[in-house]
């Protein structure tokens, strides 16, 4: 990093089906060992079936399931004194969508069932009708900032 220079983010190009930079982040965010076409695949079948069970748009589905997942704060350590706090911060837009995209990938992942299409659809489904285990570790984080909310006057 350069000392004085600010660091210009790097935008990806849109995704080649739905022109969409949040499906090509969440594309690139879900590929493993460089496999992007292997990737690619996996979320468009995913979005096919989450279109054949829900009858609505699949991509806004997809965005909804995103914005339900975003958290609002997190918190994150500061040491005051020799001890420890956990600071209760407001998320940045970027990272709140990075942060939603990594809770949806890992616990699709964790789910059960057979093919990784169907259980990424089933969790945009249930991200985007507010339950799931997306939802549930953004309600947790929020429970987390607001339980440490006396010591928000640590903020960085």
């Amino acid at each position: 990093m350069p000392r004085r220079a600010i660091v210009e983010k790097r935008i990806p190009a849109c995704d080649p089906v739905y022109g969409s930079q949040l499906v090509q982040r969440f594309i690139n965010r879900m590929m493993e060992r460089g496999k992007r076409s292997c990737a690619q695949r996996l979320f468009y079948d995913a979005l096919e079936l989450v279109k054949e069970r829900t009858k609505q748009e699949p991509l806004e589905v997809f965005n909804k399931a995103v914005k339900n997942v975003t958290p609002l704060v997190e918190v994150k350590a500061r040491r005051v004194g020799g001890s420890t706090y956990q600071v209760p911060v407001e998320v940045k837009q970027q990272r709140g969508v990075a942060l939603a995209t990594a809770w949806l990938i890992t616990n699709s992942r964790k789910r059960a069932g057979r093919a990784f299409a169907e259980r990424l659809s089933a969790e945009v489904i249930d991200a985007a009708n507010g339950t799931g285990g997306s939802v549930r570790k953004r309600d947790e984080t929020h429970k987390m900032a607001e339980a440490n909310k006396a010591f928000a006057h640590y903020r960085y």
